[in-house]
């Protein structure tokens, strides 16, 4: 078909891809190749939420339903999440508290194992697979480093064993894969907002001030941390105006892509669902396409043609940073701007891998972070991708059920191109809730209106009047407004009168005599 024929070729150059690849993956900023790190996993199943979800499975109330991943669950995205950040998996501490230790999240006896197991594998790093406030890090890495604390009769400050949680670790990743402007900016600024309140033990290069200076100004002067914690803020501030520009930027361009009349589908959907393979099949836009979380941080808009598409020939769309359940709120402030892409788009395009076993739930992870970023009303298109991993049997059950679904679903394969035809179908059934009736006579010299509904719209009628082109189409409400001019209107005769001017005809003279009807 067309589309298996035009998804062979790229628009970017091989070696030029290639190279992305490498770098992101094998080689660090330097140029050498990376050295990984190993470490722990520590995971704490909290059962006073486990007994949340299931009350609210027992509701009726969709709204009162909490996403909530087990355990097992949760520690398979975390051990992919470390393989993505380049470390490697010693081995696994688990523990079920109803209610976790406010100093050191687990328990002490788990601390005394986690160390032990520190030893035993030669680890540096220790992983949880929660969000740890910073006196719980900072009270775990002195548990983790009482010798080298007790030995330190200088006061150094060098920790041998790391304390990262789920949130540094998704930022670590993101800090990684940010190659453009945009996207490290965005980065520095969340990982900034994260290391604020954890300043202790970090930013070294800087000494106490003496308050040396004189009569008046002896003192302890400022410490080592207010100087610390001013620096940050500035650098958030001005990180910020950074942004506020790229922003603007943004909407720039958007402004220019919406003056085309083109509908933008944005691919949103949990990270390594195979958005950007989508992307790269449909477009041959070339973005890095890996199996690993995280492999694009910054949105990619092109223009393309769908074969079969009659509501709108020609469509822009948009790939954008995937999602995933705890989300950091310091990523969700930071990349605003690039989420800003979700929320202008006309149709969601929700891609879901439906060979994890767990797609439901990453499902509704999706949508409460599009509800919290004001997308949630937004027409969406549930495609059910990666079918080419499943058994036969169970993808054209997939594929049946997706058909027979109330609303706009369809299952496809992005890198077989199976069900790409049902995708173009499903498309046009979500796009033509966003287009308005209209019913035009257009004067011969109008010919531009008549090429615009033609190319933005979907023509049902079009003939050839002494009086000029006469349109029976859907066209988007932006255009409808446009062309309220020409609208066809019912005459007194029962026919139809093509409106002059929009306007009703003045009376002038009856006007000057009083006579013209009072409103």
């Amino acid at each position: 078909s067309e589309l298996e024929s035009e998804s062979s070729t790229f628009a970017r150059d091989e070696d030029d891809m290639l190279s992305e690849r490498e770098d992101r993956l094998y080689v660090d900023g330097s140029g050498l190749t990376k050295i990984r790190e190993r470490c722990i996993l520590i995971g704490v199943e909290n059962l006073a939420a486990k007994f949340r979800e299931r009350k609210a499975l027992q509701s009726s109330n969709p709204e009162e339903w909490e996403v909530y991943f087990t355990l097992e669950q949760s520690m398979d995205e975390m051990k992919e999440l470390i393989s993505t950040a380049g470390m490697d998996l010693s081995g696994i501490i688990t523990q079920r508290l109803h209610d976790v230790n406010p100093r050191t999240y687990i328990g002490t006896g788990k601390v005394k194992e986690a160390q032990e197991l520190l030893d035993e594998s030669d680890s540096c790093t220790v992983v949880f697979d929660a969000e740890l406030s910073p006196g719980q890090q900072k009270a775990l890495e002195n548990a983790f480093n009482t010798e080298i604390i007790q030995n330190d009769f200088l006061g150094s400050e060098s920790m041998t064993i790391k304390v990262v949680d789920r949130t540094a670790l998704i930022l670590d990743i993101f800090a990684q894969h940010a190659k453009t402007r945009e996207g490290k900016l965005q980065v520095d600024l969340a990982l900034h907002e994260y290391r604020k309140p954890r300043l202790t033990k970090m930013w070294t290069h800087l000494e106490r001030q003496s308050g040396a200076g004189g009569v008046g100004l002896r003192g302890p002067g400022e410490s080592q941390l207010e100087i610390d914690k001013r620096l940050v803020r500035d650098r958030i501030i001005v990180l910020k105006r950074k942004i506020d520009s790229v922003q603007k930027q943004r909407d720039i361009h958007r402004k220019g892509r919406s003056n085309l009349g083109l509908p933008v589908l944005a691919l949103v959907g949990y990270t390594n669902a195979g958005k950007s393979t989508l992307l790269n099949y449909l477009t041959r836009a070339g973005v890095m396409a890996e199996d690993i979380l995280f492999a694009t941080l910054d949105p990619t808009t092109r223009k393309v043609k769908l074969p079969g598409l009659k509501t709108h020939p020609e469509v822009l769309l948009t790939d954008t940073v995937g999602f995933i359940q705890k989300l950091p709120t310091q990523l969700v402030a930071a990349f605003r701007a690039t989420l800003e892409e979700v929320k202008e788009a006309d149709v969601l395009v929700h891609v879901i891998d439906s060979s994890n076993p767990v797609w439901e739930k990453q499902e509704m992870a999706v949508k409460s972070v599009l509800t919290d970023i004001g997308a949630g009303d937004k027409p969406i298109v549930r495609v059910l991708n990666k079918i080419d991993l499943l058994d036969d049997d169970v993808a054209e059950d997939l594929v049946y059920e997706a058909a027979m679904m109330p609303d706009h679903s369809v299952a496809i394969s992005s890198t077989s191109g199976e069900g790409m035809v049902d995708l173009v179908s499903t498309i046009e059934d979500a796009m033509m809730g966003l287009l308005v009736p209209i019913e035009v006579v257009l004067p011969y010299a109008n010919g531009k209106e008549v090429n615009m509904v033609q190319e933005v719209g979907h023509v049902e009628e079009m003939e050839f009047r002494d009086d000029g082109t006469y349109l029976l189409a859907r066209v988007p409400e932006a255009v409808a407004n446009r062309l309220r001019p020409f609208y066809v209107s019912p005459d007194v005769n029962g026919g139809r009168k093509a409106a002059s001017g929009g306007e009703e005809e003045i009376d002038w003279v009856a006007i000057g005599r009083g006579r013209h009807a009072k409103k």
